[in-house]
């Protein structure tokens, strides 16, 4: 068979398996997309408008403090910065508690990965909605948690409706997001690489700054998408753990609507996905630039 007629035959097989993707993706993620800008950019006779997404910005609320003067604040815009805050605490935690495990697992044995997969795994085969009431059962006043410390001869804490039980729910939840990612770069780290690196002076920590980490940067990068993108959009956690105190970027969205404001629902969603996908090109460009393209720096 002649080489041109060799690579149109691969050509066309490989656009062949591609194509119930495609096709998946055109009617399960391009069109709700257009359908969420098409009602962000509406109002209720779906007229175009672009009145949903200044209220986004615009809207206000006033507070009072301890002395009783009342302030004005930009609703959605706190709103958001706190779902902002809460996911990139949940990520940190994830990657500081994820990295370290994720270097042992792939310097482990083949039977050892496989236990740690196994018990990494166990918790995302159980539901969502099960684990977080799980949680509520173990951060209560009177849970898991503050009996243990009882019978330690510890004081009780209060956790549950704090900012912390919401972020302990999120760790617990996308942890598997950020090691499994890192995980699958470092397992296919050549030994042959940390071995040259040591016989050339490099100590435990250099090996691991100048070797390991940038190798597995791009797990690292992967891993932070993963877990920050779920949690600046979450809502159950926030609504169970934190006794609905601690109002998110999702719980508005969800608010609205409940109460039928589809438009500005679609807004505000559109919104968080159009600054959600501007993080992620600054991450693809991060890694690009300085990982793939670090020989061209100056």
């Amino acid at each position: 068979m002649r080489p041109k007629a060799t690579q149109r035959k691969k050509f066309n097989s490989y656009n062949a398996a591609l194509l119930p993707y495609s096709i998946w993706a055109l009617l399960f993620i391009l069109v709700p997309l257009i359908f969420v800008a098409y009602y962000a950019f509406t109002d209720n006779q779906f007229n175009f408008t672009t009145e949903n997404i200044a209220r986004f910005f615009n809207s206000v609320s006033q507070i009072q403090d301890a002395s009783g003067s009342a302030t004005e604040i930009r609703t959605y815009l706190v709103i958001f910065m706190r779902s902002l805050k809460l996911a990139v605490i949940s990520t940190l935690v994830c990657l500081l508690m994820g990295y370290p495990i994720a270097y042992i697992m792939a310097r482990a044995q083949e039977r050892t990965q496989k236990m740690m997969m196994t018990l990494i795994m166990i918790p995302m085969w159980m539901n969502f909605l099960i684990r977080t009431y799980a949680w509520m059962t173990i951060l209560q006043d009177k849970g898991i948690f503050n009996s243990i410390l009882q019978m330690l001869g510890l004081s009780p804490v209060h956790i549950i409706g704090t900012e912390a039980a919401v972020i302990i729910g999120m760790v617990y939840d996308y942890f598997p997001y950020m090691v499994l990612p890192i995980y699958s770069i470092m397992a296919k780290m050549d030994d042959k690489l940390l071995e040259a690196a040591r016989d050339l002076g490099c100590g435990s920590f250099s090996v691991l700054r100048r070797v390991i980490f940038p190798l597995s940067l791009p797990g690292v990068m992967s891993g932070i998408t993963m877990v920050l993108v779920p949690s600046i959009s979450t809502f159950y956690i926030s609504q169970k753990l934190g006794n609905g105190k601690f109002f998110l970027i999702g719980d508005a969205i969800e608010g609205q609507y409940v109460a039928g404001n589809f438009h500005f629902a679609a807004a505000m969603a559109f919104i968080l996905m159009v600054i959600l996908l501007v993080f992620m090109a600054l991450i693809k460009y991060v890694t690009a630039r300085y990982l793939y393209g670090g020989e061209n720096r100056a």
